[in-house]
């Protein structure tokens, strides 16, 4: 066993092609601020603004709503969820109806990196602006992932895939972890009174600084990727020809129980992962009592961990199969789950290894979901398929976050959330275990990868 496992990690791998490469730049691009924004500053910082503008028993009151401040953060990243479920599988199809991938998602990119400089303007009490932008941003960041997703099966052979997207991935959590290392610098010569910037204003500077390293990389993979040839540009009626698209997609999933089942699968375990991605700060800082430099200071490690984890997981998926490789790092979550649940507050060491062992399954769990997915997508289809596999990415993640913001909303207590992300991993493996991978495969009309 060992032996063969020491075989898979030193054989020699193909080259990667100048698409695949340009392809690795858009998860470093957009990592960074999934890293620096959405996983670190955003939630602590909106959570102070939105106390900032509470009334005396600790309220605000959007749109007329008593909403606890505290609970103001897991319910924008609700709300973003499903405001991303109403439009990603559309823009999906569009991209495909189109064959215009490469302005999609230029276009996309360029609007959540804008809307999250415009961060920098969320002072205050300002919690409805910040709130705002942050669901312009977060949508627009979920749906240019759909169109990015969507290049895989063209760029990748399918021997080639779990590779190819481990390498994303792995690219990825390094320029987010680079960026938040300088990010960490920044915020803790703040803190120590160094330069002479306050806590809110390096926190916004930080946050620019993601948009900004967005909006620059995002112009690699623009140059280097390549519509898929062979489509067809629509004159007009495009939103139209959007919908009609998507409902035949529904249509056919109806004859793909088994993709449909993976789906599922995917959903429920993801949907763990994402609230942990989502609501880790906020959980360090509230429950944990942990400062905001070793919450950066953890989640940093979490990246560059997370960096090797999918590397590795993707050669082993090479040697085993990727399939066999996400139930062994589900099993790896719900021990991590049990870990954070009964971590005590303000120990500095434990919370460490804790997020040690999330970076490990982080990267790896997530490149080769992808990779096993794009083999269950039928030719032609890519970007309106990865719509619905984004849908239970991100689009699905207000289950986790509902449940988060419901707990601090009833008792104030965020441990009580970490037992339904233990249902949606154990649910989660369960149903995973039971999906005939082959059989989705042949159900897309794609030839099967030599593991699975």
């Amino acid at each position: 066993m060992m032996r063969a496992m020491a075989d898979s990690l030193t054989a020699p791998r193909a080259r990667s092609t100048p698409e695949q490469r340009g392809w690795y730049w858009y998860d470093w691009a957009n990592s960074a601020f999934q890293t620096t924004v959405t996983t670190v500053f955003a939630g602590p910082y909106l959570t102070a603004v939105a106390r900032a503008a509470a009334d005396g028993s600790g309220y605000v009151h959007p749109l007329g709503v008593p909403v606890r401040a505290g609970a103001y953060f897991p319910y924008l990243v609700s709300l973003s969820a499903l405001l991303q479920v109403l439009c990603m599988p559309v823009l999906g199809a569009i991209a495909d109806r189109t064959g215009r991938r490469r302005l999609l998602l230029g276009l996309l990119a360029y609007l959540g990196a804008g809307t999250g400089l415009l961060l920098w303007l969320v002072t205050g009490g300002r919690y409805l602006l910040g709130g705002l932008l942050f669901l312009v941003s977060t949508v627009a960041f979920g749906s240019a992932n759909v169109v990015y997703a969507a290049f895989l099966p063209d760029i990748a052979t399918p021997d080639e895939r779990d590779g190819v997207s481990s390498k994303g991935w792995a690219f990825g959590y390094l320029g987010g972890g680079l960026l938040l290392a300088a990010n960490l610098v920044l915020f803790r010569l703040a803190d120590a009174g160094t330069v002479p910037l306050a806590e809110g204003t390096a926190v916004r500077l930080s946050m620019a600084s993601a948009a900004l390293w967005w909006a620059g990389f995002t112009v690699i993979p623009l140059v280097r990727l390549r519509d898929p040839a062979g489509r067809v540009a629509l004159a007009g009626g495009v939103l139209r020809a959007g919908f009609g698209q998507l409902w035949a997609t529904f249509g056919r999933l109806g004859h793909a129980p088994a993709t449909l089942l993976f789906l599922a699968a995917y959903l429920l375990y993801n949907d763990g992962v994402q609230t942990v991605i989502s609501q880790s700060s906020v959980y360090a800082d509230q429950e944990l009592r942990m400062s905001a430099s070793v919450i950066i200071v953890a989640i940093l490690l979490v990246q560059f961990v997370a960096m090797a984890g999918a590397w590795l997981m993707g050669r082993l998926a090479e040697r085993y199969g990727a399939k066999r490789v996400v139930l062994a790092s589900l099993l790896v979550w719900i021990s991590v789950l049990a870990y954070a649940f009964v971590l005590p507050a303000g120990r500095v060491s434990p919370f460490f290894v804790l997020a040690v062992l999330i970076g490990f399954v982080l990267g790896g769990t997530q490149a080769l979901s992808r990779s096993l997915f794009s083999h269950m997508v039928p030719h032609g289809r890519e970007a309106e398929y990865f719509s619905l596999y984004e849908i239970a990415d991100r689009g699905t993640s207000w289950l986790g976050t509902l449940l988060f913001g419901l707990a601090l909303q009833f008792s104030d207590n965020y441990r009580l959330a970490i037992i339904s992300l233990l249902v949606f991993f154990v649910l989660g493996f369960a149903l995973l275990a039971r999906t005939p991978v082959r059989a989705a495969i042949a159900e897309a009309g794609n030839p099967a990868p030599t593991r699975l």
